[in-house]
């Protein structure tokens, strides 16, 4: 696809977007909440909102949370015009965990290996994991746990929760598209639990000589959830 300072050219976006909005359709069908993202202008974000400042990804209505759906004719409806990034609202159906890449290539790793994940078994941290361009893997989990003790003291990982979003495949990046390490279908579109998955990210940790000692639970604050993931 050829992009120029706008967006971009010709048929493709048109084809982009039926992309993008399939994807949508396809999460909020099973009953994945959905939200409208600004869609990639170049090398910068555009929301179509009059003097947005954000320049990175982010909603691209002002109610985000409140507007968020399930509903396919709605979803339909925001990707008639624009190849929006499409944004999954956390902390009502998933949480999510996102680490940096070592840790989510060690842990996926460590699931595979001990729980079957390629096989017919299905492990107790078995679930979907999406990869960004930038190195953040991000693990979804059944919601309302916050991280334990020494997770939580990790700057590099967060929980999403109530009040918070991550992009998703087939979204586009500047560096690339976000994709999918094991994608909803995979896992029947089960998720696992928290505790389960936790437990592999520390497992993780150790191997990688990064256990840290327990301190405060540090989860992205509803207020916070765009800023620190930019950062």
């Amino acid at each position: 696809m050829r992009w120029n300072n706008r967006g971009p050219i010709g048929p493709w976006e048109y084809v982009d977007r039926l992309r993008l909005r399939r994807a949508a359709l396809r999460y909020a069908t099973h009953g994945w909440a959905v939200t409208p993202g600004a869609y990639l202008a170049g090398h910068r974000f555009a929301c179509g909102r009059a003097g947005c400042p954000i320049m990175g990804c982010h909603p691209a209505i002002e109610s985000w949370e409140d507007d968020s759906s399930t509903d396919p004719a709605r979803v339909a409806r925001w990707w008639r015009r624009r190849p929006y990034t499409v944004l999954l609202a956390t902390g009502w159906t998933f949480d999510v965990l996102e680490v940096p890449a070592a840790v989510g290539l060690r842990a996926l790793g460590a699931v595979r290996l001990h729980t079957g994940v390629l096989g017919a078994a299905s492990g107790a941290a078995h679930g979907p994991v999406a990869v960004t361009p930038a190195g953040r893997w991000m693990f979804l989990v059944s919601p309302g746990v916050d991280l334990g003790p020494e997770l939580g003291s990790c700057l590099d990982i967060l929980r999403h929760g109530r009040g918070s979003w991550i992009p998703a495949a087939p979204s586009r990046t500047p560096e690339g598209p976000v994709r999918w390490a094991v994608s909803p279908e995979q896992t029947g579109w089960r998720l696992p639990e928290s505790a389960a998955v936790q437990a592999m990210l520390l497992d993780a940790l150790d191997a990688l000589g990064r256990r840290p000692r327990p301190t405060a639970t540090v989860s992205v604050p509803r207020q916070m959830s765009t800023a620190r993931r930019a950062a």
